[in-house]
């Protein structure tokens, strides 16, 4: 990850597993520390600039990919994003993890049956009485990530001890290095001969 690049949590796992309640919740303790940060609702990104677009594999991948777009755009301002899809295809997170600046994959676990007793829309039992195509854990596969950089377990572990788990993730693998970015090039810039040097040198690498 370029230190110019914000962080890209992308929570993928199947409906209803928790993903943007969780999301919510490290959205909400982001911005009470202060860091720059935004939420993209993969439901509310497809209504918005989705239209015409189905639930096949291939529009499924197309929705996914302007949804990379903008994550990228926000993270190149150093803003910490994070998008909460199903993103049912290893093909999808393939190309995420090849296209999208500072990507963490973060697999948000809970078992199927789990999810369906947390259906407060009925999406489930539509599913299952085959009234919603193409439905994912039903009649569409989930294809679960083989090396994710982070899961988190909503069916046996409570929402803000997720959330810290993300936090310290966060703080041992980004946070840190960003720190050590800034400080080396304020000591870079202080061996340099004038103040306008050193101000440009950290300009540069932020």
């Amino acid at each position: 990850m370029e230190s110019s690049s914000g962080s890209v949590l992308w929570f993928t796992g199947l409906s209803g597993s928790g993903k943007t309640t969780t999301a919510q919740q490290v959205y909400a303790r982001l911005k009470e520390i202060g860091r720059p940060v935004e939420l993209l609702d993969g439901d509310a990104v497809r209504a918005a600039i989705g239209r015409g677009l189905g639930f096949s594999r291939s529009d499924r991948l197309e929705n996914i990919q302007r949804i990379a777009y903008i994550a990228n755009l926000l993270s190149g301002h150093g803003i910490t994003v994070l998008v909460s899809a199903i993103t049912p295809y290893k093909e999808m997170r393939d190309y995420l993890r090849s296209h999208v600046n500072g990507y963490v994959e973060v697999y948000v676990s809970c078992s199927l049956e789990q999810c369906e007793a947390r259906d407060v829309k009925g999406l489930y039992a539509k599913a299952r009485r085959q009234e919603i195509p193409q439905f994912t854990g039903i009649s569409d596969a989930y294809e679960i990530p083989e090396q994710p950089d982070l899961t988190i377990d909503t069916e046996k572990r409570s929402l803000e001890a997720n959330t810290e788990q993300i936090l310290e993730w966060l703080r041992r693998n980004r946070w840190k290095a960003e720190a050590w970015t800034v400080q080396s090039a304020i000591a870079a810039g202080r061996e340099q001969s004038g103040e306008g040097k050193a101000i440009e040198e950290v300009r540069n690498i932020r």
